[in-house]
């Protein structure tokens, strides 16, 4: 009986991860067919039909929503798999995928949505991106988890993405001139306003990433404990 309830569970979290994985498939081959086309970005909602090819794909996996659901989409398709998953690299592949999509929900809401205007295809995939994408993820972990997966190693760990990813859009906007977000934009707003805005994110990702560890340890999860595969 346990061990049958114990299956449904696990057949129930791979179903949402897969589901998931599913919704930001569709959203990332919507968005890469508009680059190609010369379609809106739904990032920027520019046209992109001005810049090359190498240009768009450069700039669209530059955004850091773009690699945060890249993070979601491989771990959601890792979980669909195998909800049991674990080890060392995993467990900070996922935690940079709850941090970065959580950010990118709470920036896109508060800050981004104002400035952008996706029409059509571009439309769908943005509530792919922006809205299914970062609040199922959340709530998958909320209640399935699996737990426990985080440690404050972990959460350490997970933030050479988020730093680097900074460090990047810094020099490669310094040698082209483009920045992914305007909150960033050293050429409208100044170099020390970058630097602060990109202060406040982290600190909210640092603060997210103590609040993410503590549950992890504390809330129950319909998926728990699983082999620890080191590495995997």
């Amino acid at each position: 009986m346990v061990g049958s309830a114990t299956d449904g569970r696990a057949r129930a979290a791979r179903i949402w991860f897969g589901a998931i994985a599913v919704v930001v498939g569709v959203a990332l081959v919507i968005q890469i067919v508009l680059i190609f086309t010369g379609g809106q970005d739904v990032n920027s909602s520019e046209n992109t039909a001005d810049e090359s090819l190498a240009t768009r794909f450069v700039r669209l996996f530059s955004f850091f929503t773009i690699q945060s659901n890249l993070f979601v989409l491989g771990t959601s398709i890792a979980l669909a798999m195998d909800v049991h998953r674990d080890g060392r690299l995993w467990r900070v592949l996922r935690f940079d995928a709850l941090i970065g999509i959580i950010i990118t929900g709470l920036v896109y809401e508060t800050v981004l949505a104002r400035l952008v205007h996706p029409e059509g295809w571009a439309l769908a995939a943005t509530i792919g991106f922006h809205y299914i994408s970062p609040w199922a993820t959340v709530i998958g972990w909320l209640v399935f988890g699996p737990r426990p997966r985080m440690s404050w190693a972990t959460a350490a760990l997970a933030f050479v993405w988020p730093l680097a990813w900074l460090v990047y859009t810094f020099v490669h906007g310094a040698v082209t001139g483009w920045y992914p977000y305007p909150f960033l934009d050293v050429d409208t707003i100044g170099f020390a306003d970058s630097v602060r805005n990109s202060a406040v994110v982290l600190a909210i990702a640092v603060v997210i990433a103590v609040v993410l560890t503590l549950l992890d340890r504390w809330l129950p999860s319909l998926v728990r404990g699983g082999r620890a595969t080191v590495g995997r």
